[in-house]
């Protein structure tokens, strides 16, 4: 009778170990996923501004994809009863049968990680490929301010330059941006009272010249409609026009916002012609010259983009460099007036700004840091003007680089863990 209540109790005793082992299953998933998910995020982040920090540099930028992750999860368990027999006292000749409960546990997590390097063909092709006019003016219309947009994906607006120097490697000379910023602050201004708005107007096109009436059959009104044309006749219906209906996008103006400061400075930074309700807005289809522009100014709004790339070397600018660095002429400076130092915080003030710090620990106010060349450079987790700006390129690499196609080489990891 003993010997069973021992058993009984060696095996309440082992399931009670089993169960109390690591979890797995859905507790598995709750307590993974979301560290999963930050450790992603957070290299992610520290991978963009390590470019960031390279191109200041002149350095290549470099950047790995996570592909897939593979997280296995195994337990093992076994439970064993071993008898022993133990002497009583001083008698050799009895003893008593005893159990020896033996229970294990053991957990294993597994996760393997792909890598996809990005620096093939087309990860290139995008990284140099203008953002469309479509892409600002979406990105004009939503709850980004205007200005930051601006400033960070146009080359110029109506070719008033907005540091077009500071689109590539560093510049030996400073970039002009000071009438640039003053106009862009102004519509940034305009915006915030609501008295613009970007919107979209619909028009029809006409494709060539007019055809004779009996020219069109109903079988070609049929394909034209197909490839997105109409024929339309004229008013005597002696003729038909093929015309195409499109979207045009465009700047309203609030009417009673015509003569404030704010729309004064905008129209006379621009060369715009003053008083206008609507702005139509381009790319690249006016003249670089001013000078051939009407006295009376043009009415439109004719933008040059920027690609990912040339935003990432134009941000860079907003990198502060360790005089060590600089006096060993790792980068390139720029040389202002007088021969001094440019300050470049003249042209990221309020948009741009990464700090450097030494020391082998993390700066413990950074919100993102990365080592390179032996100090740190990070983004302060206080400054909202950078962590809004580089929320915005981290947004816009993920858009402008995902969908890679064609088969690339991947780097699979397992990474082992109890």
């Amino acid at each position: 009778m003993g010997t069973r209540q021992a058993l009984w109790s060696a095996a309440v005793m082992a399931c009670a170990l089993i169960s109390g082992c690591a979890s797995f299953g859905p507790q598995a998933l709750q307590q993974t996923r979301l560290q999963y998910n930050e450790a992603v995020k957070a290299t992610t982040e520290e991978q963009l501004l390590l470019n960031i920090v390279r191109l200041r540099y002149t350095d290549t930028p470099s950047s790995l994809a996570v592909s897939t992750i593979a997280a296995q999860f195994e337990r093992s368990q076994n439970l064993a009863l071993t008898p022993f027999f133990a002497a009583s006292g001083a008698d050799v000749n009895k003893s008593y049968a005893m159990i020896l409960p033996q229970a294990g546990v053991g957990g294993a997590d597994r996760p393997t990680v792909s890598l996809t390097p990005l620096d093939d063909q087309e990860f290139t092709r995008k990284l140099f490929t203008p953002m469309t006019l479509d892409g600002i003016i979406y990105l004009a219309k939503t709850t980004w301010p205007i200005a930051t947009v601006f400033r960070l994906y146009l080359e110029n607006l109506n070719w008033v330059p907005n540091a077009q120097t500071a689109s590539g490697p560093t510049p030996r000379r400073p970039p002009e941006v000071d009438e640039f910023l003053r106009g862009i602050a102004a519509l940034q201004v305009l915006q915030e009272r609501g008295r613009i708005v970007f919107a979209q107007e619909d028009r029809t096109e006409t494709i060539g010249s007019a055809l004779p009436a009996a020219a069109v059959s109903a079988r070609d009104a049929l394909e034209a409609a197909k490839s997105g044309y109409e024929y339309r006749q004229d008013e005597k219906a002696t003729t038909w026009s093929l015309t195409k209906k499109s979207s045009a996008p465009i700047l309203l103006v609030d009417p009673s916002a015509g003569s404030s400061p704010e729309m004064t400075t905008f129209t006379s930074v621009f060369h715009l012609k003053p008083g206008l309700a609507k702005y139509d807005i381009t790319q690249e289809s006016l003249s670089p010259f001013a000078s051939t522009y009407p006295k009376e100014g043009v009415p439109n709004l004719d933008l040059e983009t920027r690609s990912l790339l040339q935003a990432l070397y134009y941000v860079s600018h907003g990198i502060e460099i360790p005089p060590e660095h600089a006096a060993r002429n790792l980068l390139t400076i720029t040389q202002g007036e007088a021969g001094a130092n440019y300050d470049w915080s003249r042209v990221m003030q309020g948009l741009f700004r990464v700090r450097w710090a030494q020391g082998s620990e993390r700066p413990s106010n950074a919100h993102v840091a990365v080592q390179y060349k032996g100090y740190w450079f990070y983004i302060d987790e206080t400054d909202q003007d950078t962590k809004s700006t580089f929320s915005l390129l981290m947004e816009l690499s993920r858009l402008e680089l995902a969908g890679k196609t064609g088969p690339g080489p991947v780097l699979t990891l397992p990474l082992s863990g109890r």
